[in-house]
């Protein structure tokens, strides 16, 4: 059984405005996904700005995830590292939160090869009880886990169990799931493509989008999978202009600005991230209410 099924949300990492974890908004923030229908929290990922999280407060913030989420949904955290050795240690801080399953990002500046991803992955899987959502992103990370590799680790460790799919490749993404026989848990980790990918058997998404308009998104999914596929592609097809916005600059920085924008408090973006340009977070303020956003 996958770990959850439907719309994941990327949450943010809210700050306060000296750059310290804001827990008060974070508990917040999942009170809010909660209530507009997200199916699961993924805390401590790119979009939660996990990379330039201390060690300490990577675990902190997964720990007051789970304790704030009260097990109604799952929470996935994001554990990855292109140190082999830190992903193992994030990821027993993460079991012992009690976090339902990991989110494990591929090495990332130093890269690897396609049998260093297999050894990576394998080394992690063995030091945790849990299952794991292997996380593909070339466009972040410099390395592209290629659909053999994929489908060797998911038919040879037990508990790697899913794939989240940001190649913005649909032609891998199928050939993925051909030699998993569609078996393989994937999601999209792209906004404008979830529902062309739940078409190859994607069961969801990990979502960025999900910040600000949790119950479309939950609403998309549930659609589709209620075979209500003219009713999900319309939800996806309103919303493109909204995620362009959303990636007009590196990510999490628009999705903080419109956060805020909504009254939400999510505070600012952690250096090296700088604030969004006001000619960007203009343009983006005018397709949230265009999109039925109520911004304050």
């Amino acid at each position: 059984m996958a770990i959850f099924k439907g719309a994941g949300v990327a949450i943010v990492t809210p700050m306060k405005n000296n750059e310290d974890v804001n827990y008060e908004k974070l508990e917040e923030l999942i009170e809010y996904q909660i209530s507009e229908g997200t199916d699961c929290i993924v805390i401590a990922g790119t979009t939660g700005e996990g990379s330039t999280l201390t060690m300490e407060e990577h675990r902190d913030v997964i720990k007051a995830a789970v304790e704030f989420t009260r097990h109604r949904i799952p929470v996935v955290a994001g554990t990855g590292s292109n140190c082999t050795r830190t992903a193992i240690q994030l990821s027993k801080e993460a079991q012992e939160a009690g976090v339902d399953g990991l989110l494990v990002v591929t090495p990332y500046y130093n890269k690897a090869t396609q049998g260093g991803l297999v050894s990576h992955y394998t080394q992690i899987a063995n030091e945790t009880k849990l299952p794991i959502i292997m996380y593909n992103v070339p466009g972040r990370t410099g390395c592209n886990m290629l659909p053999e590799t994929a489908a060797q680790l998911y038919r040879n460790v037990e508990n790697i169990v899913g794939l989240k799919e940001a190649t913005g490749n649909l032609a891998q993404a199928s050939k993925t799931m051909y030699l998993t026989d569609g078996k393989l848990d994937l999601y999209s980790g792209e906004d404008g493509l979830v529902v062309p990918l739940m078409s190859i058997g994607a069961v969801g998404v990990i979502s960025v989008w999900s910040n600000v308009a949790p119950k479309k998104v939950h609403d998309m999914c549930a659609s589709y999978f209620a075979g209500d596929v003219k009713k999900a592609m319309e939800l996806q097809r309103e919303a493109l202009p909204l995620v362009d916005a959303l990636f007009s600059e590196v990510n999490p920085i628009p999705v903080k600005k419109a956060l805020n924008l909504m009254g939400l408090e999510a505070g600012p973006v952690r250096s090296p991230l700088t604030e969004m340009t006001p000619e960007n977070a203009a343009k983006m303020a005018t397709i949230m209410r265009e999109y039925g956003i109520q911004l304050k």
